[in-house]
């Protein structure tokens, strides 16, 4: 079966491991982005094979992990989100699980290197209480250490943008900052402020690993703890992928309904 732009496929040389679309083309090349995880790559062609199964979001297996509410005497005011991501596609499937687990949410997709000149209009206007910074990054080891942030794709645009919005809001405990995407310098976004990041062993993270940890904290009741390594199995690589430090949960809860 001829490859084409937009099919489905996966590596033979790494057993068939991780889904990728097909973005590009050129001569035997193919250009990749991964469906769930947050990675570009290129491939021979002859090394590719279709996808035959039908890919789409088990919003149902992933909410079972996220303790949603009981619609009973009470009512429920959830934290509101506003995440912002460099790719369109990894956003759209990140506010359909805010939707399917009943959270506000708004998005916006903004190009990493354009996020810190953009992101405090954005603060100013919708007033989140969690705010997500995302999208594409990599750790290029060829280039040199994983201490220096010049040798990633983005990072140091995640971490631009994080000291723009401490400087919206300082208190880790008033604004929830979840930064990074595969292989970021989990250090740098931690150290510039951000309550959650990625990649604590600079591995790729799944496409809805920020969103998760964000409802799990939208659905946490105001000032109850949230269990950080909990929070963190949630994700598809635990805290391989995703590190954090300790917080409480920003949903007030009333009565009655």
């Amino acid at each position: 079966m001829k490859i084409k732009k937009g099919d489905y496929v996966t590596r033979k040389s790494y057993n068939h491991d991780t889904i990728f679309k097909v973005l590009n083309i050129q001569g035997d090349i193919c250009y990749l982005k991964g469906v769930d995880v947050r990675l570009y790559a290129d491939s021979i062609i002859t090394d590719l094979a279709i996808y035959e199964d039908k890919h789409k979001d088990n919003f149902e297996k992933v909410a079972e992990d996220i303790e949603l509410l009981d619609r009973s005497e009470y009512f429920f005011m959830p934290a509101k989100i506003l995440h912002f991501d460099g790719d369109a596609e990894y956003l759209q499937r990140c506010l359909n699980f805010y939707k399917k687990v009943k959270i506000k949410a708004v998005g916006k997709v903004v190009k990493e290197e354009l996020l810190p000149s953009k992101i405090y209009k954005y603060l100013q206007e919708y007033h989140p209480d969690i705010v997500i910074i995302t999208g594409h990054d990599a750790y290029y080891r060829k280039k040199g250490a994983q201490d220096d942030i010049n040798n990633y794709k983005n990072s140091r645009y995640f971490c631009d943008s994080i000291r723009v919005a401490r400087k919206y809001e300082k208190s880790h405990d008033k604004l929830v900052v979840i930064a990074g995407a595969c292989q970021s310098s989990y250090e740098d976004l931690i150290k510039n402020g951000a309550n959650y990041a990625s990649s604590p062993k600079r591995v790729n993270i799944h496409a809805l690993d920020p969103a998760i940890i964000a409802s799990t904290i939208a659905l946490t009741e105001k000032n109850t703890p949230v269990d950080l390594l909990e929070t963190l199995s949630k994700t598809k690589y635990g805290s391989n992928g995703m590190g954090g430090i300790k917080g409480n949960g920003f949903m007030f809860v009333g009565y009655p309904r």
